[in-house]
């Protein structure tokens, strides 16, 4: 996906030359093939190659995958739930000691219960 981003539309051949590693063509099609039925590239057919193109912008796919990776995380039981929040907050607030109160605006206050949070302070299970 990279690739396509970055050159825009490609057939299997440049996206093989673009590749910093040797891989066979036919594993290079599978992938692009693969990645067309999943609809996240076009295709068009000049001459006979394939010309491929994303679908999808880089930042649409990693606000997809972050969000199937939260809603994973987030589907566990509550004190899971906790942890990781606690955990993300944490993370987080070590790259930035602003966060809370960005969260905060950006969620319109609906998280006025989250305040930093001290490094080695857990939450408690609830029962």
């Amino acid at each position: 996906m990279e690739i396509l981003w970055t050159c825009g539309e490609c057939k299997v051949r440049d996206v093989m030359k673009a590749l910093e590693r040797d891989l066979a063509y036919t594993t290079v099609m599978t992938t692009l093939d693969r990645l067309f039925r999943k609809k996240l590239v076009s295709r068009r057919k000049r001459a006979r190659a394939y010309l491929y193109s994303p679908c999808v912008t880089c930042q649409e796919w990693k606000d997809a995958v972050a969000r199937d990776l939260l809603g994973k995380l987030m589907a566990g039981p509550q004190v899971s739930r906790e942890l990781l929040i606690q955990c993300l907050m944490e993370a987080v607030g070590r790259m930035d000691g602003n966060i809370v109160e960005d969260i905060t605006r950006m969620t319109g206050n609906k998280c006025t219960d989250l305040a930093p949070v001290e490094p080695r302070q857990r939450l408690e299970p609830s029962e």
